[in-house]
């Protein structure tokens, strides 16, 4: 800061969160600096027994327009935003009867929060919307060659250890804070452009633009490789069901056992009521089954490609019992173990017997909602959230043979696991347990081959998923060789006729979901 050594530092303090805005306020008093503020944050530092000049009395101007022009004066901004270096800004300020301001510290009214709750009282959203702080905190830390900008309370105490011991803030320290600053109003303007989107009376499905402000919640072991970097962001201001997860044992997460234990805990989740099971390899399950009880789902979801589930991550929707981690003990290794909790002595038993496997706590995922970006060279693609639009009571059912209740189950839990499998996806299921899944191959026959093995006759008289549709009727006739009495598919190819005449001549009832669930 360049404020002549016999001149006195002030500090404008104008903050809507006041967490340790006192203590700061004492910290600067005690080194010597004027502290200029207004309203709530003048009130809190005054009730300290500080010495606090109000921004009206600073400025000559009252504060007027229901509180909405405090801080925009020339005083203010004059003060802030002045290079002290430069002889027609100090003559501007000497004309002007601008006085230097050296540090501001400022965050902004929270919007998206409630309006009721609002400190100044407002009607609607709007009046969230902060432009005095912005204004400040962004001319601050424009001028941060010069003038320190303080948006966030965690930094009070490293910024007072630093004048006390420096008696100024350093170039790097002012480099920090002013992007921080700036980040801050970034977060605040996109939370602003969101709303207005959300609250459109005729909203686009695909805004015109989208705005992003993202932090770092957690830095992870590595990426997707241990040469590459990785970290967890969440959007500024809004928690993460990951933010609450706890770790009971292992290493450190790394961004594929975040991306495949993400991957598992929705598909555990997106079973129905009944205690589930779902084992993820490589972001694709392996191993899924729902039923009466955890043990034995585990044990047939283990059981469904136990080679696989080597090295993989298991999640359940249900608290792990010790009968289920009996069946875990004599299984394949995990890599992360997901669940909504364990029961006394579970924790123990698996770390006795496992100890690298990362044992995961975590609340429900929310639904999928919202917009899904994946990024291209040069870009982003955009699309809604990936969801099952069509129930099973909107199917329609395209055979001769009309299917049985326990068929239309089978169909209805083999489509939900298809819907989480890389495409081309085929799954052969039955009784609630996907035996056989067939994931990710370049066509559709060689996936139904794929899922035929691993089933190995275990889904007999169940059902088989295909994501997309059928363009042949080979594809029907590998399904009922492999023992499908049902068969689940979008529909929708130029061969439909063909495929539903291969089902007739085999038996086997048929039913178009009429969407697609293709997953890459």
């Amino acid at each position: 800061m360049s404020t002549p050594p016999d001149s006195p530092r002030r500090a404008l303090l104008s903050v809507y969160d006041k967490t340790g805005v006192a203590d700061l306020a004492r910290g600067l008093v005690d080194l010597g600096w004027e502290l200029i503020s207004s309203g709530g944050t003048a009130r809190v530092i005054a009730d300290a027994g500080l010495p606090v000049t109000d921004v009206a009395d600073h400025t000559g101007s009252p504060i007027m327009l229901g509180h909405r022009v405090v801080t925009l004066h020339p005083k203010v901004h004059g003060g802030i935003l002045a290079d002290r270096d430069d002889p027609d800004h100090q003559a501007d300020m000497a004309a002007h009867d601008i006085d230097p301001i050296d540090l501001v510290v400022g965050n902004l009214y929270p919007f998206g929060s409630s309006v009721a709750e609002f400190q100044h009282g407002a009607g609607r959203p709007e009046e969230l919307i902060d432009i005095g702080g912005p204004a400040m905190v962004r001319a601050a830390a424009k001028n941060h060659a010069q003038v320190g900008v303080i948006v966030d309370p965690a930094d009070y105490d490293e910024v007072l250890t630093e004048l006390r011991s420096a008696g100024s803030l350093s170039d790097a320290t002012r480099r920090r804070l002013a992007r921080s600053a700036f980040a801050h109003t970034a977060a605040y303007d996109a939370a602003i452009v969101t709303w207005f989107d959300e609250t459109d009376e005729e909203p686009e499905t695909l805004p015109p633009t989208i705005h992003l402000a993202l932090e770092r919640a957690d830095v992870l072991r590595y990426g997707e490789n241990p040469h590459q970097s990785g970290a967890r962001y969440r959007t500024i201001g809004q928690a993460s069901m990951w933010d609450d997860v706890v770790q009971h044992s292992g290493v450190a997460l790394s961004y594929l056992n975040l991306f495949d234990a993400d991957a598992a805990w929705r598909l555990a989740h997106d079973l129905g009521d009944q205690p589930a099971v779902a084992i993820i390899k490589h972001a694709n399950p392996c191993g899924v089954a729902t039923g009466a009880d955890l043990a034995t789902v585990y044990q047939q979801a283990f059981e469904c490609d136990s080679r696989s589930a080597f090295g993989g991550i298991v999640a359940t929707n249900r608290v792990i019992d010790l009968s289920t981690v009996e069946a875990m003990e004599a299984a394949a290794q995990a890599d992360v173990v997901i669940a909504p909790g364990y029961a006394d002595g579970v924790v123990e038993r698996l770390v006795a017997k496992r100890k690298n496997t990362r044992l995961l706590t975590a609340t429900p995922p929310a639904p999928a909602s919202g917009l899904e970006l994946r990024q291209i060279g040069g870009g982003y693609l955009v699309q809604d959230a990936h969801h099952f639009a069509a129930a099973p009571a909107d199917w329609q059912v395209v055979t001769q043979r009309q299917p049985t209740e326990q068929e239309m189950a089978d169909a209805a839990f083999a489509w939900r696991v298809c819907g989480h499998v890389t495409s081309n996806a085929i799954v052969l299921a039955k009784d609630g347990v996907a035996w056989g899944i067939g994931a990710g191959q370049q066509n559709r026959v060689e996936s139904g081959e794929i899922a035929a093995a691993k089933a190995d006759g275990r889904a007999k008289d169940g059902a088989c998923a295909s994501d997309a549709f059928y363009p042949f009727p080979d594809g029907i006739e590998a399904a009922a060789e492999a023992g499908a009495a049902i068969i689940v598919q979008p529909g929708g190819s130029v061969n439909d006729d063909k495929t539903i005449a291969a089902a007739d001549a085999r038996g086997v009832a048929m039913v178009f979901t009429g969407e697609r669930h293709f997953l890459h």
